[in-house]
């Protein structure tokens, strides 16, 4: 099981120099110790009800990290380079101490604090330790066997994970499911369009009626909307997804008769029971679950006054990751080809993007009035916050958007539900917020936390992934533009 930041062996090119190793350690001890400064120094909170001075300059490095995800893997001289996770750490330092500078100029030391306090504390620390528990404990279950990789089974498999996202998170759903999918499929040539519409499916759409299915409506939950309201999203829900999933089976059904009769005969020759290996990790999983749900430190735990100090939850989950490594029969992730490649790709990666993102939602909360009085129907919340939610990642524009319908609404007023917290909120406008965020975080790999794992995952299986621009204009925006449209339209009638 390799944990190789370096890792080249696919790729053919070679390691990294030692300036690149002295840039990734110094920037991190930088970050560090800045966010040191702020947690056990005084220091003002900066709470940005202004976008900063020359905030076009302040959003670049978000721009330039975008921009190196999108194409460094497109030019030959880059591609072989970009395949290192230390280079994609490099990036994303070298992109989030350019933010920090920029803050330091413009806000002053104290919101360089602050800013790494909110990005990597509140924010990376919980999203990463989430994603890392379910990719390690989901890790341990193989599910062995091998089924025909015909339209119907692959059709079936997809159905499943989006049946069950939403009970077990999308990351739950996709680590658990990926791999058989992809075993099944081994012996096919065409298999990049299952992946992607598995990443629709099961890494985002399919999390949508639960709190404990997707990041953002984990947030909605903490904010004070009640647990059971987002099963009250069933109908967008199966819409959306009884018609992806129609789509696919049609596509794939094309795609099956491509494949050589030879590669059909060698699948149905090699048909092989479905067993399961690790099912203890199953109990895991039902901890990361329980403890997503009910540990947090701003409510009490149920049918108890404790309230859970800063990051139990986070330490639980690692528990429960140790159970499973202790527990977990080698062979049985060996059989998963299991390594750490894929999550240290995400937790590399998404170091950069949480920082560099700081800026954007400055200026959308310093322009919250200019917003809210531009959005003059509820289904333009659907398009704002899932369109933003495609590049800025879906779990901070959820909560942007939903303090900005939050403090428009008058409390009592027609429309209005009462959250549990005491706020208001007008209850379309969270349907259109709620659905944007989750079902809009499919149209860019960084949309999701999963989409990466998913993509990463799929690339070690040997699986040409489209690149960052190609994803989005080959497959989402033809694909999902048209399913939001009518979801839209069904919104509309339905509230």
């Amino acid at each position: 099981m390799s944990t190789d930041l370096t890792t080249h062996e696919q790729h053919g090119t070679a390691g990294p120099r030692y300036w690149t190793w002295f840039i990734c350690i110094g920037g991190s001890i930088a970050m560090a110790l800045a966010l040191a400064a702020a947690l056990f120094g005084e220091h003002e909170q900066t709470h940005h009800s202004h976008a900063p001075d020359g905030w076009i300059i302040g959003t670049l490095p978000f721009a330039l990290i975008l921009g190196a995800i999108a194409m460094l893997p497109l030019i030959p001289k880059t591609a072989g380079w970009w395949h290192s996770n230390l280079s994609r750490f490099l990036v994303a330092v070298l992109c989030g101490l350019a933010t920090l500078i920029y803050l330091w100029i413009v806000e002053g030391w104290h919101s360089v604090g602050t800013t790494l306090d909110h990005a990597v504390l509140q924010e990376y620390v919980p999203f990463i330790i989430l994603l890392f528990s379910l990719y390690v404990i989901s890790g341990g279950i193989h599910i062995g066997g091998d089924m025909r990789a015909h339209p119907v089974v692959n059709t079936g498999w997809l159905a499943l994970g989006a049946g069950i996202a939403s009970f077990i998170g999308t990351t739950g759903a996709s680590m658990l499911l990926i791999r058989p999918l992809l075993n099944t499929n081994r012996e096919r040539t065409h298999k990049v369009h299952t992946v992607v519409m598995f990443i629709f499916l099961v890494s985002n759409i399919g999390g949508t009626l639960l709190p404990i299915g997707d990041p953002p409506l984990f947030l909605g939950y903490l904010e004070g909307v009640p647990f059971a309201w987002t099963f009250g999203l069933w109908i967008e829900w199966l819409v959306a997804c009884s018609i992806l999933l129609m789509i696919y089976f049609f596509w794939d059904l094309a795609m099956y008769a491509k494949e050589p009769p030879a590669v059909k005969i060698f699948d149905k020759a090699n048909v092989q029971p479905i067993r399961i290996e690790g099912s203890i990790n199953i109990l895991w999983l039902a901890g990361i679950v329980i403890c997503v749900a009910f540990v947090s430190p701003d409510r009490p735990i149920p049918t108890t006054e404790f309230i859970a100090f800063d990051f139990l939850r986070e330490l639980l989950m690692l528990a429960m990751v140790a159970l499973s490594l202790l527990t977990t029969r080698r062979h049985v992730r060996e059989a998963n080809r299991f390594n750490y490649g894929a999550i240290i790709e995400v937790a590399a990666l998404f170091i950069g993007i949480f920082i560099t993102m700081q800026v954007p939602l400055m200026v959308l909360k310093a322009q919250g009035d200019s917003i809210a009085a531009a959005l003059t129907e509820t289904w333009m919340y659907f398009w704002i916050t899932g369109g933003l939610s495609s590049v800025l990642d879906n779990a901070p524009t959820y909560l942007v958007f939903f303090k900005l319908a939050q403090a428009g609404t008058t409390p009592g007023s027609e429309g209005a539900m009462e959250l549990l917290s005491g706020g208001w909120i007008v209850e379309t406008q969270l349907i259109a917020i709620s659905l944007g965020a989750v079902f809009m975080g499919a149209m860019t790999y960084i949309g999701n936390g999963p989409n990466f794992m998913v993509k990463a995952i799929a690339e070690q299986s040997g699986i040409r992934m489209p690149s960052f621009l190609g994803y989005a204009i080959r497959y989402s925006i033809p694909i999902l533009i048209p399913v939001f449209i009518i979801c839209t339209l069904l919104m509309m009638w339905l509230h």
